[in-house]
């Protein structure tokens, strides 16, 4: 099942692909559910970067695929599955509620967002990499959903913190940026000290109807 859910939303995802930023592709509206399959992009909220992957290895650390945050909304690069943690079988519209734990693959590379006690290049906190693919998975992957405000599923828009299970490190960005190879790309890594940079949102993506809803 969770093999049939992230094709379809590789299929989805292609369909729309020419259409990013566009309002075809940025079609749901505010409030609309996150849930299992939704192909999305996160906004990093104070700086509006999104959360971006790409073929491009860190110098320093792990040396896996480096994950940043891009600041423009015409990216492909910056899509990512809302899949399931291992061992468990969800289907495609399933409700994420809050405190849930989740996987985020990269549409592109197929690699899952990781963490790990590596530094990261610039500021030395833990590193964030894409890493694994279809098959190649492991606890590194797995990231606690913290919603902020009432809410008691994930919505879209709706403020939210990422927490890296194995590391306790939030899933966080600033204003540091890279000055070579991704030049202009904003650094992401983990911190666990709780803040306003710890803080991201659902924007553009290809939402699939919660169940409850149908």
């Amino acid at each position: 099942m969770a093999a049939l859910l992230s094709l379809a939303a590789i299929a989805v995802a292609a369909i729309f692909h020419n259409f990013v930023g566009s309002p075809v592709f940025a079609a749901s509206e505010e409030g609309k559910e996150v849930t299992h399959g939704s192909v999305i992009k996160l906004q990093h909220e104070r700086t509006k970067f999104r959360l971006h992957s790409h073929e491009v290895p860190y110098g320093t650390g792990s040396g896996q695929q480096s994950v940043t945050g891009f600041p423009t909304v015409e990216d492909a690069n910056s899509f990512w599955i809302v899949q399931s943690p291992l061992g468990t079988e969800f289907q495609q519209g399933d409700s994420i509620p809050n405190g849930s734990i989740v996987r985020l693959q990269h549409v592109r590379t197929r690699k899952w967002l990781h963490s790990h006690l590596h530094q990261s290049p610039i500021s030395g906190n833990l590193e964030v990499s894409a890493f694994g693919g279809d098959g190649q998975s492991d606890s590194g992957d797995h990231w606690k959903l913290e919603i902020e405000g009432t809410a008691s599923v994930w919505l879209r828009d709706q403020k939210v913190r990422l927490r890296h299970v194995n590391t306790n490190g939030y899933l966080h960005s600033h204003d540091k940026k890279y000055n070579r190879i991704v030049t202009g790309h904003q650094e992401v890594c983990g911190v666990t000290k709780k803040s306003s940079d710890n803080i991201w949102s659902a924007a553009e993506g290809v939402y699939f109807p919660a169940k409850s809803a149908a």
